[in-house]
């Protein structure tokens, strides 16, 4: 079920209903119930593994606290990574060996086994990661009730494309009583409307400039390539937050609030930066369940680079099977590493600047610096052929010159509906400014997001960009 379509409305109203008259341990039940039909509603099948992975960490999470800790941590981790890695990396495996074989003038003719990918399996399988971890570290406590752990693995409105909530963060809002307020419900209602913007208003509609570019490359100037690949950072970052958007709404809505997934990323200086604000409760998974593990920066400078690297490069595999997600991630890596390398240069040159009074125009460098080498890697994020990619970045470097005005003014379309959106929070600080502003102002606005989707929707319901992941 996606959040833009007729279907999640009539679902979400329906919930919303029953959620309203019921207890908190109906409430609890009425969680689980909705969000298994919200996730059969793509594959019925989905939900077994669901369960499976539910009820695996449930029983693991309880022996966690006995004699035989690694036996039961282990346990969760090879049971989880596991399914993962065979439901999202089975056919890249095959596909890889195949390949390979093929290469060395040999025969690779066998039966094949497609797999089908069941959706948010990455999301879900890292959370109840980090509920087994948290425990075997002592930062956390087993939940008795397989009611309430099943809440907290299938919430609903983050179950396919996240946030990734920590346990320690989700759990205590499953097993305590929840009261919406007018305020949740107008925050919720902000967030819902400026979610289906970004969505529908921006994403969608700067779509159709992208493909033709990204699939036939050597046909377009590199002009035109740089303004489809803007174009792409732009959707992708409205895709994902929009969709973050929306589940904040939605979970203010039945008396939970998600963390903040997306702060600005673009506004960024440094790509450190940068991962403290994209994406961030993936960035902060990795660094303290796998970062972290490897060492951190306790094992000397040499080592602390190669954590950074290995950490973007698993990265980069998380979010999809293909080569161009591992150079994806290994691009963030060596990134994360030089600025680390450099970080005390970068300071002592800001602070002179600073004196000079020209501290401001540094950081806009700075930011738009760090722009484009995040634009540079998104390349590799959306040509999953390598033969392509490399042909895209070949001619962008050619430095040729077409005009194209239509590309043009959906870069500017896109990036000023952006700005609107996220300038006017940013300039507010926080981002539900909206909330306590003047009832008749609120209305206004609200109008107007309405009267832009009104435009702008259609009957062709593009999935998140996540969803794949």
């Amino acid at each position: 079920m996606v959040f833009n379509t007729p279907e999640f409305f009539v679902f979400f109203f329906i919930v919303l209903i029953l959620y309203y008259v019921l207890n908190r341990k109906w409430q609890n039940v009425l969680l689980v119930v909705s969000s298994y039909v919200f996730y059969g509603w793509w594959d019925a099948r989905f939900c077994i593994l669901l369960a499976i992975s539910t009820i695996l960490d449930w029983i693991c999470g309880f022996y966690l606290q006995g004699k035989h800790k690694k036996f039961w941590l282990w346990l969760s981790v090879g049971g989880q990574l596991s399914m993962l890695g065979f439901f999202k990396y089975f056919n890249f495996f095959e596909d890889s060996v195949r390949t390979l074989i093929e290469s060395m003038g040999m025969n690779a003719d066998w039966p094949t086994l497609k797999v089908i990918l069941p959706v948010g399996i990455s999301f879900y399988t890292f959370q109840t990661l980090s509920y087994t971890i948290d425990i075997y570290r002592g930062k956390l406590k087993p939940v008795r009730s397989l009611m309430d752990f099943a809440v907290f693995v299938s919430f609903w409105p983050h179950l396919v494309a996240g946030p990734i909530l920590r346990a320690s963060y989700l759990l205590p809002q499953v097993l305590s009583p929840r009261r919406v307020t007018m305020r949740e419900w107008s925050e919720g209602t902000y967030f819902i409307l400026v979610g289906l913007v970004k969505k529908v208003a921006i994403a969608d509609v700067i779509a159709i400039g992208i493909t033709p570019g990204v699939q036939n490359p050597e046909n377009f100037s590199s002009w035109q390539l740089l303004l489809t690949i803007y174009l792409f950072s732009i959707r992708i970052l409205c895709d994902f937050s929009g969709y973050t958007d929306i589940a904040r709404g939605a979970s203010l809505f039945l008396g939970f609030r998600l963390v903040e997934n997306f702060h600005y990323p673009y506004f960024s200086f440094g790509i450190q930066d940068f991962w403290r604000r994209w994406h961030v409760s993936l960035s902060s998974w990795l660094r303290d369940y796998l970062y972290i593990s490897l060492g951190g920066n306790r094992k000397g400078t040499f080592r602390t680079y190669f954590n950074l690297f290995v950490t973007m490069l698993l990265g980069g595999l998380w979010h999809g099977a293909s080569w161009s997600f591992v150079v994806w991630g290994a691009l963030h890596g060596f990134y994360l590493a030089i600025g680390r390398m450099i970080g005390g240069w970068v300071e002592k040159v800001e602070s002179r600047f600073a004196s000079i009074h020209l501290g401001l125009l540094f950081r806009i460098v700075g930011i738009i610096l760090t722009f484009h080498l995040v634009t540079f890697t998104w390349i590799f994020f959306v040509i999953t052929d390598f033969s392509v990619a490399f042909s895209y970045v070949r001619r962008l470097l050619e430095f040729t010159y077409l005009p194209d005005p239509n590309l043009l003014r959906l870069c500017l379309y896109g990036s000023g509906l952006l700005l609107l959106c996220d300038g006017t929070e940013m300039i507010a600080k926080r981002h539900e400014w909206l909330v306590d502003k003047p009832v008749w102002f609120r209305t206004a606005i609200y109008a107007g997001f309405i009267a832009l989707l009104s435009v702008t929707w259609t009957d062709n319901y593009e999935p998140f960009i996540y969803f794949q992941f």
